[in-house]
């Protein structure tokens, strides 16, 4: 039973915040979940992109302000990043929620929490998506409890990273598993492009981040010119997002494989169904592409400083998202100074034609997606009754998670 159907507010208003396309991927999803779970009597705003517009926010700044990672891409940018920083601390003591929900993003959204219980804001604030603690910067933990009420993991070794500082926390699942990436249909985006059943396609993701994006985009062009003297003829389809969308276009232009343009998220898992193999950028896009069965190669580039501090505190073997859950290499991720056209082309042209390497791939998937809890609740109804129950517990209501009550009280006894 809901908060709703337990007798509490018929609207809660709900202020979303999501500082990238991935956070308003789930922003959108969550936003769906609460409109099920209240019968639609839900108000809503905040920060988002395309997806959370179609879900009826109109973003108080625009999300290509804020869509930036690393340390030397954040700096030239932090006038901006910091103005809508206090834009948006007005906004939500202005608008009243009932409650802030940030989404990754933790230099843009981390920011905005920290200034509201600075002011000495009491309204529940909830972090959607945990920081790679496990990875690099353990302290992250500790300094979220400060501001956060609450936790929403993704991943289910997750929580105990964060309860032992004191933050609840509690594993919703990945949104991954909802997204219909396992739904595309090959043969309706073949006959929409002309491609012949036995024609060998290739997704190419190099991103939603301008500058991931303008990294990464030379090299998989390079790996895909020497691609084509490996393979011979093969077509390209190049999923991208609003953000980056005109560069991404602009970039490929002169790419081998006619590139197809994918600017839709539903004919995107299309794409992925119709194609033998994907290059992709390091993200959660490599769940997608598991979800669609489809062998991939990741890889990334990050600023040099970036990329040295990085060298200096990663604690983890591996950064692909199947790596991490099945616990051993099954995706080849090059990143940093191994991603170079010559070693993706080699890679690519592996999961292409070795069909032992692709049969590796797609059973290392289907355990990693099982790990992951596929055939379970929703992610996004799971997040979507977290929310709820924190409300509920502000109100003064009964709420279903001893965990979201118990965080918020501690929170007002602070």
């Amino acid at each position: 039973m809901t908060a709703i159907e337990a007798g509490g507010p018929p609207t809660p208003f709900v202020f979303v915040i999501a500082g990238e396309p991935s956070g308003d991927a789930l922003g959108a999803a969550l936003i769906r979940g609460l409109r099920q779970r209240t019968d639609n009597r839900l108000r809503v705003a905040g920060i988002g992109g395309e997806q959370m517009r179609a879900e009826g926010v109109d973003s108080l700044v625009p999300l290509g302000d804020l869509a930036v990672i690393g340390v030397a891409e954040v700096l030239p940018r932090a006038f901006v990043i910091l103005k809508r920083v206090r834009e948006t601390v007005a906004a939500v003591q202005a608008l009243r929620p009932d409650i802030v929900v940030t989404i990754d993003s933790s230099g843009f959204s981390w920011r905005i929490a920290q200034r509201l219980r600075c002011r000495g804001e009491k309204l529940p604030i909830v972090h959607f998506v945990a920081p790679m603690v496990w990875a690099w910067r353990a302290g992250r933990a500790r300094r979220m409890a400060r501001w956060y009420d609450h936790l929403m993991a993704l991943l289910p070794f997750e929580p105990p990273y964060f309860e032992r500082v004191g933050l609840a926390c509690s594993y919703v699942g990945h949104p991954v598993l909802e997204s219909g990436a396992d739904c595309g249909d090959a043969e309706r985006f073949r006959a929409a492009y002309g491609l012949a059943r036995d024609e060998t396609l290739l997704a190419i993701l190099p991103g939603s981040r301008g500058g991931e994006v303008r990294r990464l985009l030379p090299i998989l062009g390079g790996a895909l010119v020497r691609l084509k003297n490996a393979l011979g003829q093969f077509r390209v389809a190049v999923p991208t997002v609003a953000t980056v969308a005109d560069a991404v276009s602009i970039g490929v232009c002169n790419w081998p494989g006619a590139p197809i343009i994918v600017r839709d998220s539903r004919e995107k898992y299309d794409a992925f169904a119709a194609s033998r193999a994907a290059l992709a950028a390091s993200g959660s896009v490599a769940l997608e592409l598991a979800m669609a069965r489809v062998p991939m190669v990741v890889c990334y580039r990050l600023n040099p400083l970036t990329e040295a501090l990085l060298e200096r505190v990663l604690k983890v073997r591996h950064v692909n998202l199947v790596n991490l859950l099945l616990e051993q290499p099954v995706v080849r991720e090059l990143l940093g100074h191994e991603c170079t056209p010559e070693l993706l082309a080699a890679e690519a042209a592996r999961l292409v034609r070795d069909e032992e390497v692709r049969s590796a791939h797609l059973a290392g998937y289907d355990k990693a997606l099982r790990r992951l809890g596929a055939g379970g609740r929703s992610p996004s109804l799971r997040a979507a009754d977290q929310v709820l129950a924190i409300v509920a517990a502000r109100r003064g209501g009964e709420a279903d998670s001893p965990i979201s009550s118990s965080s918020y009280s501690r929170r007002n006894k602070r």
